[in-house]
């Protein structure tokens, strides 16, 4: 039979409350009333979450975890309750997952566990992006995130993160960051074998944030320093379509930069992000045109 949530959250409560005095031969010392109090709050949360009752399950964890973190002294076992309540939060309140995950990897990074600090600074910008939409929130914490990864040794989860922060910067219009961060995985990528069938991408990726800058000279200069980098880009047909894009750009030729677009797109389809970039350029072109009539 499962058990009742808030039989055993009143319980935890009383328990609690019993901790305010001294020993007893039949309770026992203050600090087993703490733990069983502690211990009765997790139950009720597990309870709670039994019921797909998310919020008061995160809210009996985080009842356990201030116990533990302010009575008992134990900041560690505090932490990890607190990843219990994130993950039961997740869902119905992602401001009170990140809180609480927040409070989590504090401890872990005080701790100098930076691995798993990093993992949960992940699933902090995974709940910024998708559940709330916070896009600038997101990116610092996937950059942070990455940076300890790096820090660790763990070059490929890094990379990861530093493409995220990249792909979400250029949504932002935050061209030099996006560019840094490509270049940066492309870079540590080109003596991987694994890794280096993707060099054109980030490459490809970079170019288009460099045309969105408007700066056509830094362009040229970019995508140059790019094949020289990795030679068999030049051969490639992203090389290419960059060049055709800075010419059509130069000289304020909406139309051709269209067809250019369109010819690419019918061998290899544009993926959102590229066209929501590449959008944003061809209206500067349009732009650019309406500021001379």
């Amino acid at each position: 039979m499962a058990l009742d949530p808030r039989a055993l959250e009143e319980k935890a409560k009383k328990t609690l409350a019993g901790a305010s005095g001294g020993f007893s031969f039949f309770s026992g010392s203050k600090e087993d009333k703490l733990q069983n109090a502690a211990e009765l709050f997790v139950q009720a949360g597990n309870a709670y979450k039994m019921e797909g009752k998310n919020k008061e399950a995160g809210g009996a964890f985080e009842q356990a975890a201030k116990i533990h973190r302010d009575r008992l002294n134990e900041p560690d076992d505090a932490a990890n309750i607190m990843v219990d309540a994130f993950k039961v939060y997740r869902k119905d309140s992602p401001e009170d997952a990140v809180r609480c995950l927040g409070a989590a990897i504090d401890r872990y990074t005080q701790k100098g566990n930076f691995r798993r600090a990093a993992s949960h600074k992940e699933n902090e910008g995974e709940i910024l992006e998708v559940e709330l939409g916070d896009r600038r929130r997101a990116m610092e914490s996937y950059e942070k995130a990455a940076a300890w990864y790096e820090g660790d040794g763990a070059n490929a989860l890094a990379n990861k993160l530093w493409l995220k922060v990249a792909d979400i910067a250029a949504l932002e219009g935050d061209y030099h960051r996006a560019i840094q961060n490509y270049e940066k995985v492309a870079d540590s990528s080109l003596d991987n074998h694994l890794m280096k069938y993707s060099v054109k991408e980030y490459f490809f990726k970079a170019g288009i944030c460099i045309l969105a800058t408007k700066d056509l000279v830094s362009a040229r200069r970019n995508i140059e320093r790019y094949r020289e980098k990795d030679p068999s880009f030049g051969g490639q047909r992203e090389f290419q379509l960059l060049s055709d894009l800075i010419e059509a750009v130069e000289a304020g030729n909406q139309e051709v930069f269209t067809d250019k677009l369109y010819a690419y797109d019918q061998m290899s389809r544009l993926d959102k992000w590229k066209t929501e970039l590449l959008v944003k350029i061809k209206n500067q072109i349009e732009e650019a045109d309406n500021e001379f009539s």
